[in-house]
């Protein structure tokens, strides 16, 4: 089996749950996820399976578009509304100055880790360390916000929703934090449900147990998408008998062993009797490996 399922995660999982649950509704060993989302949050989550595991780093690369919800007067250690809570107060805030203040997160800036994150310092989870208590130094990773639009805002609340579009490694929940420091009240996330990752969309996602019942019908391959779905901007390209020895080992192929029929010729997905194999581009007169389906 081989393909990219795109999972609507639901609350209460964590990212390796769904992984874990798949594995065993499809019998399959060889899946990944592309992203990790916080337990609480839910929306898209593509799965890779087989083969396609090799494009997780790729998905995890593109573009997220997130809801978030925000409320107003209260600061978390988790930066959610799930955490303990260190300061609150009665905010005091309209709608105009929430919107500049979001709107000046807009474009590329530093953002801090949180502590309560599944990156490493040392070789130690920074969850992990919060959850002992211990605090240690983080450096702010470069992230680009394009697009914050706000929306439902409730002075009486304090309560607003938030679409925001970002680049990988963008932490929704200290972005809320950070608007409410700008606010001078505080903030924390209380809602979070990922719309899109890397043009998968939420509307065309399935619970687990929609993949459960799809799989038991025989009907999996319907929902499964192929991995070369996601290099529309290579051509296309059918390896020739006497390239196909060649291909199986990863080396480089002429041109005349390939037929390329749709698309640039300076990239090519190559595919062997119908079925995608590769990845290549050419290089100094010869079409070279880039990524290797086999």
């Amino acid at each position: 089996m081989n393909g990219i399922l795109v999972i609507k995660k639901e609350q209460g999982y964590t990212s390796h749950d769904v992984v874990a649950k798949l594995r065993g509704i499809l019998h399959v060993k060889k899946i990944g996820h592309t992203g990790t989302l916080d337990p609480d949050a839910t929306g898209v989550l593509p799965v890779c399976i087989g083969n396609a595991t090799k494009v997780c780093d790729l998905i995890m690369e593109g573009v997220k578009v997130y809801t978030a919800g925000v409320k107003l007067g209260v600061m978390t250690d988790t930066q959610d509304l799930s955490g303990t809570v260190l300061k609150e107060c009665k905010p005091d805030i309209t709608e105009e100055e929430v919107r500049k203040a979001a709107e000046a997160f807009l474009g590329e800036s530093l953002q801090l880790t949180p502590m309560y994150s599944a990156r490493k310092v040392d070789g130690h989870k920074l969850v992990d360390l919060a959850r002992k208590g211990i605090t240690v130094e983080r450096e702010r990773k470069k992230i680009r916000i394009d697009r914050i639009e706000v929306s439902g805002f409730d002075g009486n609340a304090g309560t607003f929703s938030m679409l925001v579009q970002c680049s990988k490694g963008t932490y929704i929940r200290t972005l809320c934090n950070d608007i409410g420091e700008a606010l001078g009240c505080g903030a924390s996330m209380s809602s979070l449900v990922r719309n899109e990752t890397t043009g998968f969309k939420l509307e065309d996602s399935h619970t687990i147990d929609e993949v459960r019942e799809i799989f038991l019908a025989g009907d999996i391959d319907s929902i499964l998408i192929p991995a070369d779905t996601l290099f529309t901007d290579y051509g296309r390209a059918d390896v020739t008998e006497e390239g196909k020895l060649y291909l199986h080992n990863g080396n480089p192929l002429y041109a005349e062993q390939l037929n390329v029929t749709d698309g640039p010729r300076e990239k090519v997905r190559v595919y062997e009797d119908g079925v995608f194999k590769a990845l290549y581009e050419l290089r100094d007169g010869m079409y070279r490996p880039v990524k290797m389906f086999l």
